[in-house]
């Protein structure tokens, strides 16, 4: 057996695994990358780090997404605020494109017309209840019997007007919309006779006395 002792061989040059020697080329071959540029954490291993333009570009991506629901909540709020101004004018002005739904069509507008073109016992009826409620509280018996006496002729009064108003008014509803749905117009237009006039909304659009 020959010798080398002036050059002892290496014991890990002998023992290298071949494993070692083949990932070695490819090593050299990998493309060197910059160390200094920070890995996105939202990059996923094994794929190269973006460039910190495409991070900002996705992190403005994120904040607009989050600007714009903000926009589009203030957006709806304007819209309903909007809705409720066009409404307000429109229960001032009779406008049909934006009153409520239990407002709209021709027959509740006939209805309304019917209503606020006649004299009508019920829409007196809170000033009437306020004076008797008044005369009641004197302690004279005659105020008192007179005050209770005048309350019944009151209630009467109102339920023999309302039956009058909405047996004519049913009739003037058959006549001028015979195809149309009416239902529900007469119990709508007799809450509306209960109101003061000028409390009544929409405002009315035909003055007393003036047929509809």
């Amino acid at each position: 057996m020959w010798s080398n002792p002036g050059y002892p061989v290496p014991l890990g040059f002998v023992f290298r695994s071949r494993a070692k020697e083949e990932k070695a080329p490819a090593a050299d071959k990998a493309t060197v990358t910059d160390s200094k540029q920070p890995r996105h954490p939202e990059a996923p291993k094994g794929r190269p780090t973006p460039k910190r333009s495409v991070a900002q570009s996705q992190r403005r991506s994120v904040a607009n997404t989050t600007m714009t629901r903000k926009e589009a909540a203030k957006r709806q709020r304007e819209e309903r605020r909007a809705a409720l101004e066009r409404q307000r004018q429109a229960l001032a002005t009779g406008d049909e494109r934006y009153l409520p739904a239990r407002d709209k069509g021709p027959v509740r507008r006939f209805a309304r017309d019917f209503v606020d073109s006649r004299f009508n016992i019920a829409e007196y009826f809170l000033p009437m209840a306020v004076i008797i409620l008044v005369l009641s509280v004197i302690r004279v018996p005659q105020i008192q019997n007179a005050a209770l006496l005048l309350w019944l002729v009151v209630i009467v009064m109102i339920v023999l007007d309302s039956i009058v108003t909405g047996f004519r008014l049913k009739k003037r509803l058959a006549e001028r919309f015979p195809d149309e749905h009416r239902r529900g117009a007469v119990p709508y237009a007799l809450m509306r006779s209960l109101q003061m006039r000028r409390l009544r909304l929409p405002k009315p659009q035909v003055k007393r006395g003036e047929r509809p």
